[in-house]
């Protein structure tokens, strides 16, 4: 009676362990089958789904499903940045088409032997100018190159924030004047500030050409003191601006308005991102009001 009973049980184990097995290789089947779907339409958010209750088996799927979504997104920011580069390299061919075309119809004028004195000296200074023009572009990509390729650390010593700021704005004092801006700064003695001197040389002069560039009738700066920073703000007045594109505002080659960007590629604020994160601040840019709004947080000097 035992050996029955014993038998029956055994036989009962045995189709459980088979309906289970058939039941999971069911499940591995339809499995198969989802990951086949996905691998054939890669853009779609599905995922393996598993009805089993098997603990290993839930596991195995979940790291499926991770390897899955990395590897999407993976390929999101590899669609994202192909579109940028190529939006990049539309840019620059037209950035450099125009001054070359300039530098070419002005060389072949040269060339006619009636044009006067006064306007082969005209000429050869508009080439000149183009010829400045196109260095500068160079030197931008260049600039941005070491900044993004070098490890090099930054030399973080003792700065006089307030001091880099008034020297910058009296450099380009002539350039407010001949755009007609009005300028406000508020009387700014503040503390030193932990930064890199020459880093931060670059950030002021690069957020005072983007405000000089774009500015339609004011630029306001002032310094701010928080708890652990100096936020350095300055605003200007601006014209239609598309508030979706505020996220791309530090890109490479975005340009808040081409028509008034006169050729530049827009790498300043790019640059000014690059160069205060690599002295541990921040940079956040707004518009509000057609008002533009960046503000650098600089470090304090403990």
């Amino acid at each position: 009676m035992n050996s029955w009973l014993m038998i029956i049980m055994l036989i009962f184990l045995l189709i459980i362990s088979t309906g289970t097995l058939l039941l999971l290789l069911f499940d591995m089947k339809r499995m198969t089958k989802q990951l086949d779907e996905i691998i054939g339409n890669f853009g779609t958010n599905e995922l393996v789904r598993t009805n089993t209750h098997s603990k290993i088996l839930i596991q195995f799927i979940t790291k499926i499903n991770q390897l899955i979504y990395l590897f999407k997104q993976d390929q999101q920011n590899m669609v994202k940045k192909e579109k940028e580069l190529k939006e990049e390299v539309t840019n620059l061919s037209h950035d450099l088409r125009t001054p070359l075309t300039s530098i070419k119809g002005f060389s072949e004028l040269l060339t006619d032997p009636s044009i006067s004195g006064e306007e082969r000296k005209e000429f050869l200074s508009i080439i000149q100018k183009k010829i400045d023009h196109l260095t500068m572009m160079a030197d931008g990509f260049y600039e941005l190159s070491q900044i993004e390729s070098s490890d090099k650390p930054f030399t973080l010593e003792q700065q006089l924030l307030d001091k880099i700021v008034v020297e910058a704005m009296l450099l380009f004092y002539n350039d407010f004047e001949k755009n007609q801006l009005n300028v406000h700064m508020d009387e700014m003695t503040v503390s030193p500030i932990l930064a890199d001197k020459k880093a931060t040389n670059r950030i002021v002069t690069n957020i005072i050409q983007n405000a000089l560039r774009y500015a339609k009738s004011y630029v306001t700066i002032n310094l701010v003191e928080e708890e652990t920073y100096y936020r350095l703000r300055v605003v200007n007045d601006i014209g239609p601006f598309d508030h979706t594109e505020l996220n791309r505002i530090f890109d490479r080659s975005f340009r808040l308005d081409p028509s008034r960007s006169g050729g530049q590629l827009g790498l300043g604020l790019h640059i000014v991102q690059q160069l205060i994160n690599k002295q541990e601040g921040q940079v956040a840019a707004d518009v509000h009001d057609h008002k533009f709004m960046i503000d650098v947080w600089f470090k304090k000097w403990d």
